[in-house]
């Protein structure tokens, strides 16, 4: 089945100039396009590798600035560690130095997690994704020091990911104006769904804000964010990137619009009860493209979800942006 749409294919043309007007702009460390990439299985759910490259270069070229490996749309926590640095020489190839490299070794363990920030180092990866510690629900001074230990651990720069209804633990604000101070913490995924807040910090600090809520793609970004972490850009890379394109262009209307247009697959793909990665993976599958199954506990998605994440997906792409 085909795998790129002609509106994509538009967003694809279009991309060079947007990439090249932005590339220089300060406050974006790694462009503005990211992507969660989905970690591709083989059918008997081992890592399929020849898999994770040809999505990875079918994402570059729709328009990721960025792929984002092992985090939870990665399924990180079901693949191995030698897994997750396999993945990222991998794909690291595939790129080459058409994208930055962020490599998700966020654990709830400090020493775990300076071992795999290490571990990506070797493996090529540009920074690395440090979620908060989860379950343990460390206080802010922990949080804290955990992230600069990581971050004085290796030589890359560190995105700080701030999702506490998974974690159960915000950075808190006062939290991250001190880590802002180290200079290799650079950029923080947000979904902490405290707009207000983002926007105090991005005025008292040099650090780089990227969505990761695909609603709030347009609505950071306008306010001064860097761009996206979007786990959507797996199905439709170019029209997300339409989005910024067209505001970056001047015409705010467009770059509304186009925002609006994805709202129903984002909410299908994000919000319907089941993890992204089993959305994702399951409309991958149907468009022809390397995502192979879930690793348990996860499940796949039932074909009458795939059918509506399908519809959905063929109503934006058929659409004009």
């Amino acid at each position: 089945m085909t795998t790129t749409s002609p509106s994509e294919e538009s967003a694809e043309n279009a991309q060079g100039t947007a990439s090249a007007a932005s590339a220089d702009r300060p406050g974006r460390p790694f462009g503005r396009a990211l992507c969660a990439m989905v970690t591709p299985f083989t059918p008997a759910g081992a890592l399929d590798l020849d898999g994770a490259q040809r999505l990875a270069d079918h994402l570059v070229s729709g328009g990721c600035d960025g792929l984002v490996l092992n985090g939870t749309t990665g399924e990180s926590p079901t693949t191995t560690d030698a897994e997750k640095a396999e993945l990222v020489r991998a794909v690291r190839e595939a790129a080459g130095d058409r994208a930055a490299i962020v490599a998700g070794v966020g654990t709830s363990d400090t020493r775990h997690t300076v071992e795999l920030a290490l571990a990506a180092e070797k493996a090529g990866a540009d920074a690395v994704l440090v979620v908060t510690p989860y379950y343990s629900r460390p206080p802010q001074d922990a949080v804290e020091a955990h992230f600069r230990t990581v971050a004085d651990s290796s030589g890359l720069p560190l995105v700080l990911y701030d999702i506490p209804a998974r974690t159960g633990t915000r950075i808190e604000p006062g939290t991250l104006l001190r880590l802002a101070e180290h200079p290799r913490i650079v950029a923080v995924k947000d979904c902490s769904y405290d707009f207000l807040g983002v926007q105090k910090l991005l005025a008292r600090t040099d650090l780089s804000f990227y969505a990761g809520c695909d609603e709030h793609n347009l609505a950071l970004y306008a306010v001064g964010g860097a761009g996206y972490v979007s786990t959507v850009a797996n199905l439709v890379p170019g029209r997300l990137r339409a989005v910024l394109d067209a505001f970056d262009a001047g015409d705010t209307s467009r770059a509304a619009r186009a925002q609006q247009q994805a709202t129903e697959l984002i909410e299908s793909t994000m919000a319907s009860g089941l993890p992204g990665a089993v959305t994702v993976k399951g409309l991958l599958g149907a468009l022809g493209l390397p995502a192979g199954p879930v690793r348990a506990p996860l499940r796949p998605a039932a074909r009458e979800t795939v059918d509506g994440l399908l519809a959905a997906y063929e109503r934006l792409t058929s659409s004009a942006p």
